[in-house]
């Protein structure tokens, strides 16, 4: 299941280790036989030489980056009800609700290898649900999980009806709820942790071809 923007990483990445500000991620040269057979099966699985940051800071606890890269194959780097367009939508708006750089960054960077314009990028990097880069659908869609992120709690049964009106079904609103709160999670663990930004959004040169033009599935 190699993904494409771990396709475009694996020819620009370097191999210098991951540095996190405030607490020490898991690095190869000191992972344990479990944590580099874990390493190991996500190089086979994505196709990207360097271990992602955020799985670094997962590999403290074993068990839960085992987890979190079965998320990852099942649930996030996959089309489901919400095609990989719509969910590095949510990702990159919600990261940037939370100001993660790093997330905001490098799902911002999907997103735009799948398809996303510079206006769409922009318009949730900045949660405009106004701009004209968003159809109708996509901002009641990124309104929703903005209220999410916000507030959780003063969701109600009239803002999942609002989405039913823009045309989402309730697999779709399903989806992007568990999206959504899963980013909530990420962006607070590498956060805390204090991961930089990989600045992959400059490595996305205007000749790239994304997904949708390329064909790719």
């Amino acid at each position: 299941m190699v993904t494409p923007e771990y396709q475009l990483l694996a020819e620009r990445e370097s191999s210098a280790p991951v540095q996190a500000a405030n607490l020490s991620v898991v690095d190869e040269a000191h992972a344990s036989p479990e944590v580099a057979e874990l390493y190991a099966r996500f190089r086979e699985t994505f196709g990207r030489p360097q271990i992602p940051g955020i799985l670094q800071c997962f590999a403290t606890h074993p068990p839960l980056l085992e987890h979190m890269m079965g998320l990852a194959q099942s649930m996030l780097f996959t089309d489901g009800a919400l095609g990989r367009l719509q969910k590095e939508l949510i990702a990159t708006a919600v990261s940037s609700r939370n100001r993660c750089s790093y997330c905001t960054d490098s799902h911002g960077f999907f997103l735009r290898v799948h398809g996303g314009s510079p206006g769409l990028l922009e318009a949730a990097m900045a949660c405009d649900t106004n701009s004209q880069s968003f159809d109708p659908a996509h901002s009641a869609l990124i309104c929703f999980v903005q209220k999410i992120t916000d507030d959780s709690a003063s969701i109600t049964w009239n803002d999942v009806a609002s989405l039913r009106a823009s045309g989402w079904t309730d697999l779709q609103i399903a989806e992007a709820i568990h999206v959504a709160a899963l980013f909530a999670c990420f962006n607070r663990v590498v956060n805390a942790f204090g991961l930089p930004s990989q600045d992959l959004l400059n490595t996305y040169s205007p000749g790239t071809n994304s997904v949708a033009e390329r064909g790719d599935r």
